[in-house]
């Protein structure tokens, strides 16, 4: 399994808003630190924003930030939505199969199985757990101290 580059860029901008609260967030300024560009940051913001996880900021010195603490933000409610699918298998899609074990088979009950570890996981990381670091996270992306006493 592997996650899409819109899960990964949207997980990163969720821990920039974070390592930058409580101060907003300009979209330029977060595509700039990872190197995309910000029509494409614009439009994974926007299920985000939909779903009360980011919040925007609109006029002259606006931006993005958390619209929740990021303690309460798990990194499988922004997997979730982000991921179209997580289908590890064919038989998984529920759709027509050519597996004449669809139904009966132990690989799917393991491959379920070992879906929901994944998910537990996900829902055991916050944001915050991700950004516990700061003050060095802060400096690697650019984002200045303007003298505040940081994590």
């Amino acid at each position: 399994m592997r996650l899409t580059r819109q899960t990964s860029y949207a997980v990163r901008t969720l821990m920039y808003c974070a390592i930058n609260a409580p101060d907003l967030s300009r979209v330029a300024d977060i595509a700039k630190a990872y190197g995309i560009s910000e029509l494409f940051l614009f439009k994974l913001i926007k299920p985000l924003v939909e779903n009360d996880i980011l919040e925007t900021v609109r006029g002259r010195h606006g931006g993005v930030r958390l619209a929740r603490p990021a303690a309460e933000i798990t990194l499988l409610d922004v997997i979730s939505l982000t991921e179209e699918n997580f289908a590890l298998a064919e038989c998984f899609e529920g759709g027509e199969t050519s597996c004449p074990l669809v139904g009966g088979c132990e690989l799917n009950v393991a491959l379920h199985e070992a879906l929901e570890a994944f998910f537990a996981v996900l829902r055991s990381y916050t944001i915050a757990d991700l950004t516990d670091k700061r003050r060095a996270m802060r400096s690697r992306l650019g984002i200045e101290m303007l003298g505040l006493e940081l994590n």
